[in-house]
């Protein structure tokens, strides 16, 4: 008796509004597929990121129709700031500090900053920018992008080092690694590794790099 006195005592009741259960927040949820009537079904269908990686390149998800002042060169500043990077630490010779593994940790904060800030026009819903951040971040498509790289001849024999440096990182098994194949991870890793190596020494490169993958140098669509 005493008991049940003391639960109704010390029950809480929610409000009216905060009785829904809230999911919480996953950068990697996608939307359910909602399901189409055929007979309403109209002849033209909906791409979603998924599907587009499966059917179309990585350069044709970065595909914008943003007109550069000059192709092969960037937009000095940004938004009216001469850098929109955070300022790295100043470092003359990472490599005698830094191991690959910690250039390529820094890296891919970087490579996917430049992601969102690619996605960010013209705006979208929280879902659709994870989508499409998340199509170009992933191991297959930094591998992709390390191909491109190096089939344009675009990288110096110094950031060719960088990137032979970068396959030997070791790493414990993980499920990404078991689901693309050690080699694939080990190369996207590599790719990290240049990212994070020129944003400790040479950011204008590293814009030059970014913007031969196919990431915007501009702050919006023209």
């Amino acid at each position: 008796m005493v008991a049940a006195s003391l639960s109704s005592l010390f029950s809480v009741k929610a409000a009216s509004w905060d009785t829904q259960q809230r999911l919480p927040y996953n950068r990697q949820r996608t939307k359910p597929k909602k399901t189409q009537n055929p007979n309403t079904a109209s002849s033209t269908t909906t791409t979603t990121p998924q599907s587009l990686s499966l059917t179309t390149s990585i350069s044709a998800l970065l595909s914008r129709n943003i007109q550069s002042p000059i192709q092969g060169k960037f937009e000095e500043t940004y938004l009216g700031y001469e850098a929109w990077l955070p300022t790295p630490p100043k470092v003359e010779k990472p490599r005698s500090i830094y191991n690959a593994a910690s250039l390529a940790y820094i890296g891919d904060s970087i490579y996917e900053l430049y992601a969102r800030r690619h996605f960010l026009f013209p705006p979208l819903n929280i879902e659709e920018y994870n989508d499409r951040v998340m199509a170009v971040v992933r191991c297959e498509a930094q591998d992709a992008m390390l191909q491109k790289l190096l089939n344009e001849k675009c990288l110096t024999e110094e950031e060719r080092d960088i990137i032979r440096w970068g396959k030997n990182i070791g790493s414990a098994k993980t499920r990404t690694k078991k689901r693309v194949g050690a080699a694939v991870y080990n190369r996207a890793s590599s790719l990290e590794t240049l990212v994070g190596y020129l944003y400790l020494t040479n950011v204008k490169r590293l814009e030059e790099i970014m913007l031969k993958l196919g990431f915007s140098g501009v702050p919006s669509p023209s």
